[in-house]
């Protein structure tokens, strides 16, 4: 019997009461289209692998988790199902049992984890059902737990003195704009001080970072072009292209950056003349000292220890980038616009994830709707409510004219708080006066 892969395989089947009753079942056997004859003779477990060597032209980041997945929790479970006899009993019964064995980190795998299996499985089995070896897929119809997307929090006073006091970490975190700049000061005698500031202020991920050349930098046009990033697995780092399609862009850099860019380049010139013997021109931005391209784990690790040297809370490098679309949508940039500089293809991601915006435009938010209710409220004929004050004595003495100001500010009456006078007694009404 010739199977997908063109090779002639024996099947043997028993049970027959005669001759000519096993005649009959080999004939309808030799009947059966390939497809139909694969599906009969392969199990999940060879599929599985068959459909791994014909995956072209993914990212080898994505081949190594597809792989990762089907030999360590998809052909342990379900390896020894006929491919045909698969069912969604099999499928849901592997997802309960992956759910409860213990990760390499001693704990159990995290929705986000099984919904990833889940894909890959998904993804197999519809190429079984493209090839005519399968009619539906049993992975469709599995209810998993929701993942939830982790929510950035922000190094707020407090959270900075319970993660001293306690440990307290957060999945996503972003520094406030005073602790970036003290990262950015106790970094700034570091050879890659410029790829921390480009990082910080513009969005870029780790891939696109290591794999920056200066032909996609114009120092004198302020741009630089996202074409390429270095990805990372294992010991084997690749040159591709970047995440989406979304991700190829042009991003604008202010003058202090490209300052910063050019102290940069002149070192790295120093450094050519320094290691002219053993100097490779890579072409690269950002290189170790001898001029090879720098890993992408190698990113990770050196942020991660410049980070417990400067004492400040700890921050993922890829958090950095949370806080760079955070800082531009303060400083007022809509989201369209960061969704453009961090190289997203949906403005949906751009909101959900990473605009955890600062703490200080929360406060103007906050002043900016008081105000306008405030405005409505005082245009109201026979307006009963009165702007609270903060000293409610003052409030209820009829000789102590209420300031129009918002709860928290001072009024152009009252004296700095430096000035010589403690306190100035506000001026009475005429009308009052006169009585």
């Amino acid at each position: 019997m010739s199977t997908l892969t063109g090779r002639r395989e024996r099947v043997r089947s028993g049970g027959y009461l005669t001759r000519g009753d096993a005649e009959r079942a080999r004939d309808a056997l030799l009947a059966r289209s390939t497809e139909e004859c694969t599906s009969d003779t392969w199990t999940v477990s060879r599929w599985l692998r068959y459909w791994l060597t014909t995956n072209l032209g993914i990212r080898p980041s994505t081949l190594r988790s597809y792989t990762d997945h089907v030999e360590h929790q998809l052909i342990p479970h379900l390896g020894r199902h006929r491919l045909t006899d698969l069912t969604n009993l099999h499928v849901t019964a592997t997802f309960a049992d992956i759910a409860q064995t213990p990760n390499r980190h001693g704990r159990p795998p995290t929705p986000s984890t099984l919904h990833r299996i889940r894909a890959t499985l998904r993804s197999a089995l519809n190429a079984a059902i493209r090839h005519g070896l399968l009619r539906d897929n049993p992975a469709r119809f599995v209810r998993l737990a929701k993942p939830r997307r982790p929510q950035a929090r922000v190094w707020t006073d407090h959270r900075v003195q319970a993660w001293r006091q306690h440990g307290e970490r957060y999945a996503v975190a972003v520094w406030t704009t005073q602790q970036l700049a003290h990262f950015l000061n106790h970094t700034a005698d570091d050879r890659l001080t410029a790829m921390w500031w480009l990082i910080s202020l513009r969005g870029l991920r780790r891939g696109e970072t290591a794999g920056l050349r200066w032909v996609d930098v114009d120092l004198d046009g302020r741009v630089i072009t996202i074409d390429q990033q270095r990805i990372a697995y294992g010991q084997t780092v690749t040159v591709g292209p970047p995440k989406t399609a979304a991700s190829r862009r042009t991003i604008a850099l202010d003058h202090t950056t490209v300052t910063i860019l050019r102290q940069h380049r002149r070192r790295q010139l120093t450094e050519q003349t320094e290691h002219t013997a053993d100097w490779t021109d890579s072409g690269y931005v950002f290189t170790q000292p001898d001029g090879q391209p720098l890993h992408p784990d190698y990113l990770t690790r050196h942020f991660r220890r410049l980070v417990t040297d400067s004492g400040l809370p700890p921050v993922r490098l890829h958090d950095l980038r949370h806080g760079a679309a955070s800082l531009a949508h303060s400083a007022g940039a809509d989201l369209k616009a960061v969704q453009e500089q961090l190289g997203h293809t949906s403005i949906v991601l751009t909101a959900d994830t990473y605009t955890s915006v600062l703490l200080d435009l929360h406060f103007t938010v906050a002043e900016a709707t008081a105000r306008l209710v405030l405005a409505a409220a005082a245009r109201v004929p026979g307006r009963k409510h009165r702007t609270p004050t903060r000293h409610p004595r003052t409030a209820a003495t009829p000789t102590a004219r209420r300031p129009k100001t918002l709860p928290g500010t001072r009024s152009r009456r009252e004296p700095h708080p430096g000035a010589g006078r403690a306190h100035v007694t506000p001026k009475r009404h005429p009308k009052i006066k006169a009585a």
